[in-house]
């Protein structure tokens, strides 16, 4: 994928677009093509804007019918990393009461927005906060901790706590749904258990950090060259050398699976894609937001599956 798929999410709100805001959301059709889904809901229920349909997901769940949640990004063919932001989201941001982003950099546009709004009386959950995570001595913060189910976990409470603070008569509600959708969690904690002691040390082969935290919990390790799939997470070419280094992962058959990103490809991720093919390696897609017809759970519970079974091959 070209340059345009950087490891962030652009922001693209001209000064037009700004002016005709209140035309835009006046529109009956301009929600057709806002690149946001938004679910009915009460006319009392709370506004929820996620960057992402994976953080509109779990609002769902714990909000149950007292939310009404708008997720900017909810195509699957989306790639997170190139999407320009319009005035719909804008919008939807200006009506809400709850904002929940990634953080870490990944979707920048929501900050910028909503200072573009000026004063919000949204509450703004941000997950990488919420994860207590931070980068390595010498390295960058893996920003993607919707793979990291202890994370999940916690912004499940922050979420009802959020909730409540709008809507205190629901308080119960909330925090019930957020206890239900933690011990849902448990069971994809117990796989990547199970895939540890069966698996714990191999080595597998990513494109970019998208599943790390899975793989680390799993009790894998990263073989790939930090160089390979840090130049594909910055939309960089990979150099020769280090391309011949990562090909050689799969020719000499030092990994057992490639953990491989289907939502942003190049020449050179499909290059190793189909090495690690050639050579009889289980290749596992994964994505950044949610398949289509998935929910979070059965979304994740999908992934764990893949992996425990491409390392069974």
């Amino acid at each position: 994928m070209p340059a345009s798929t950087s490891r962030r999410l652009a922001p693209l709100i001209t000064g037009t677009c700004l002016i005709l805001l209140a035309g835009c959301g006046s529109s009956p059709d301009s929600a057709s093509d806002s690149g946001a889904a938004q679910r009915p809901a009460a006319a009392s229920a709370v506004p929820v804007v996620a960057s992402t349909d994976v953080y509109g997901d779990m609002a769902e769940r714990i909000g149950g019918g007292k939310v009404e949640v708008t997720s900017i990004i909810s195509d699957p063919d989306q790639d997170p990393h190139s999407y320009e932001a319009n005035t719909q989201n804008q919008l939807a941001l200006s009506k809400a009461k709850v904002v929940i982003e990634n953080g870490g950099g990944y979707d920048d546009f929501i900050d910028r927005m909503m200072k573009t709004s000026g004063d919000s009386s949204a509450e703004v959950i941000n997950a990488v906060k919420v994860s207590g995570k931070s980068a390595p001595a010498g390295g960058e913060l893996n920003e993607h901790v919707w793979y990291d189910f202890p994370t999940v976990a916690k912004l499940a409470d922050r979420i009802a706590a959020a909730l409540a603070n709008v809507d205190p008569d629901d308080a119960a509600t909330f925090t019930e749904k957020a206890e239900d959708f933690k011990e849902k969690l448990k069971p994809l904690e117990q796989k990547e258990a199970e895939i540890k002691a069966g698996h714990g040390g191999e080595a597998v082969a990513i494109t970019e950090p998208v599943p790390l935290y899975m793989i680390e919990a799993s009790g894998l390790k990263n073989a790939t060259p930090a160089a390979f799939s840090e130049a594909v997470e910055e939309g960089d070419d990979v150099s020769p050398r280090t391309l011949r280094d990562t090909l050689a992962l799969f020719t000499g058959k030092k990994v057992k699976a490639l953990v491989y990103n289907e939502q942003t490809s190049g020449p050179q991720t499909e290059q190793a894609e189909r090495a690690a093919e050639a050579a009889g390696i289980p290749v596992v897609p994964v994505t950044e937001t949610l398949p289509q017809g998935k929910d979070y759970l059965g979304w994740m519970t999908a992934n764990v599956d893949a992996l425990a079974n491409a390392l069974a091959k």
